[in-house]
Parts: C-alpha cells; structure tokens; sequence
C-alpha cells in the first residue's frame, strides 16, 4: 500500500491509497473553495448522560446529486469533485459537511472504489484488503488528536438507511469521548470479570455461539454469527477468533483472511430476499475500544475488549421495513421480528455456490 497526503482548495486533508507503490498523487484541487466553517458541538444530556452533535451547518449538504455530478467521483475535465485526481483506489478526506469538528472530533469519507455503480461487495479481495489497510491507519493517526477518545469506522448502504450519495463510501467519526453503546459493553464487561472471578466476558460470549445455532460462517481467523439477542430482523457480527482491542492488533494471519470473509458476508446479504432485491441496505460498523482512560469502568483495561463489526439490515421481509417506532425510539427497548436462529439458517441458505 502506498499512502499519500495532500490537501484540498479549503485546506482539508485528503489521503490517497493506493495498490501500486509506484503511482504518483500530484494532481491539485482547482476548485474556488473558500475555508470550511462548521458551527459543531458536543453537548451532554444531564438526564440520560450521553451526548448528542449539535451540527446545524449540515443543513446545507450535498443531498442526491445526479451521477454525473457525483462529488465521490474522480475529476474529469473541467468536472471538478473532491477527488482532484482522475482516478484512485481508495481514497480518506475530511468532510465538508462535519458532525464533528475542532475540539468535537473529526469526521472523515472513505471512498471504497472509483467505480460509482459498484458496492462494497463487488471489490475484489486485493481492494477490500486496501480498504482495511486505510481503515486500520486512519484508527492509529486519528487516536493520536488530543481531542479523540474513540474511532469508528463505518459504512451506511441505500437511500433506506439515509444515505444522500449513492457512490460506495463509508465513514470515519472520531469522537471527543466514549460512545454510550461502547461504555455500555465495558460495564457489562466489568460486571461479568468481577462476578466471574476474572472470565472475559466477550471469550464467553464466543464459546456460547460456537456451541449454538447461530454461526453464519467460519474461516481459520473469523467467525461470524447472529446474535442471541439480535436487535435487528438480520444483524451479524463478525470476530477476529484472536481477542483484540482494535483493527491494530489484527495479525497478518486476520488481515490477509479478512477480505474473502467480509466479501461473502455481503454477498450473503445481498441474497436474503431474493432476485427481486439484490441490494439489501445495511449498516456496518467496527467497534473498536476507546483510547481514552477507562478509570470508570473499574477492573478494565483495552485489552479486555474485543474488535468487531457488527453488519445489519432495516429490511425485515421483502418489500418491508423495520421501524423503529415506540418501545424502540421512546424507551430503547428493540421488538425484534424475526427469531435470531431463524435469520442465521436463511444467511447459511443463501451461501454462494
């Protein structure tokens, strides 16, 4: 992988990755761009203790453009995007349009392919691995800003989940603390090693899958599993069988398996309800543990967590949607429609012959 860095008309960055370590990155941004202004910031909920993005800028954001004035693909003539260069492989850049920003965070767009009709699923193994690599370094440079306590790579697929531009993109939030869902697993970490006399409560969960019904797929370095409790009609999660605490510790072993796992994961997804929707939207996000002091989770260390992505659908059965209504958006309390044994036999069904 070569990396290469540079910066856009408005002063932010933009990395470029690419497969040949031969290939030159000179091209510059000829837009009349004027410096980004965002009005972000982070503010606590007194009463539930989380906190929420206050990003009103974000108003104004590029929203469905027509392909041909895709802002994720290449630069061609005089059709400038954000992408200077007139082709990459993968390509980092900090958005325009921030949710977080300065001393709230950073946010940042991960370009999976040049190719604006493709997904993620159609990369080949070598451009996923390139997409992992950009991940994995964009974790170690991001954790390094004084104001980052958390990293999370992700990406949203299908205008059902939200998304305003349909070239094959991710993103890359780093947050100024510990997420509430994160700092929800270290307590339940810290309770289970206390209750158990030191046990990790991640290895436990492992053992009791790989003893279930609810296994997708397994190689030699990853499993991935529905789980007992999904939240989602089709929700998998995918482990490293090593423990680690983040995309830095994976070993070549992992990295090198990763790509044919994830790759068929996907495909399986995009099989779930058949010919007439091949384009399941879907949510993917690696959870990764904070780089922050974990002080009040007591008795846990980084080490204790457990990398993973998690990967779920909105879609509970053709044609139809999860909502998330009532008990789900007032009081946090998820009616999952489909038997998690139920969802893991149709993603062993639809396996790629």
């Amino acid at each position: 992988m070569k990396k290469t860095s540079t910066r856009l008309a408005d002063g932010r960055e933009l990395i470029y990755y690419d497969l040949r370590d031969d290939t030159v990155r000179d091209a510059v941004d000829r837009r009349p761009l004027e410096r980004t202004v965002t009005t972000s910031e982070v503010r606590r909920d007194p009463l539930l203790g989380d906190s929420v993005a206050i990003a009103s800028h974000r108003q104004g954001r590029t929203y469905h453009p027509p392909a041909d004035e895709c802002p994720l693909c290449p630069s061609q003539g005089e059709r400038l995007s954000e992408i200077p260069d007139s082709s990459y492989d993968a390509v980092v850049f900090e958005n325009r349009f921030p949710s977080l920003a300065g001393d709230s965070g950073r946010c940042e767009v991960v370009c999976f392919t040049s190719d604006h009709n493709a997904s993620f699923a159609d990369l080949t193994e070598e451009q996923a691995r390139l997409v992992l690599d950009a991940w994995t370094d964009r974790t170690s440079e991001l954790s390094h800003l004084p104001s980052v306590e958390q990293v999370f790579c992700f990406e949203n697929r299908g205008a059902e989940i939200g998304v305003t531009l349909g070239h094959p993109h991710g993103q890359i939030y780093a947050y100024p603390f510990t997420t509430p869902r994160t700092a929800l697993m270290l307590r339940s970490l810290a309770a289970h090693k206390e209750a158990t006399g030191g046990e990790n409560l991640f290895d436990a969960v492992l053992e009791s899958e790989f003893a279930g019904e609810r296994i997708v797929l397994e190689g030699e370095h990853w499993v991935a599993f529905v789980p007992y409790a999904a939240h989602w009609p089709y929700e998998v999660h995918l482990y490293p069988k090593r423990r680690v605490p983040d995309l830095l510790g994976l070993d070549e072993e992992a990295r090198t398996e990763f790509p044919k796992v994830y790759l068929e994961l996907l495909r399986r997804f995009d099989r779930i309800f058949g010919e007439n929707e091949p384009s399941t939207p879907y949510i993917a996000g690696w959870h990764q543990a904070p780089f922050g002091q974990l002080e009040e989770f007591e008795g846990v260390n980084r080490d204790d967590f457990a990398l993973h992505l998690e990967l779920f659908t909105i879609r509970r059965t053709s044609g139809k949607l999860k909502f998330l209504a009532g008990s789900e958006s007032g009081m946090n309390v998820f009616i999952n429609d489909i038997r998690p044994e139920a969802a893991a036999q149709r993603l062993r069904e639809v396996a790629s012959s």
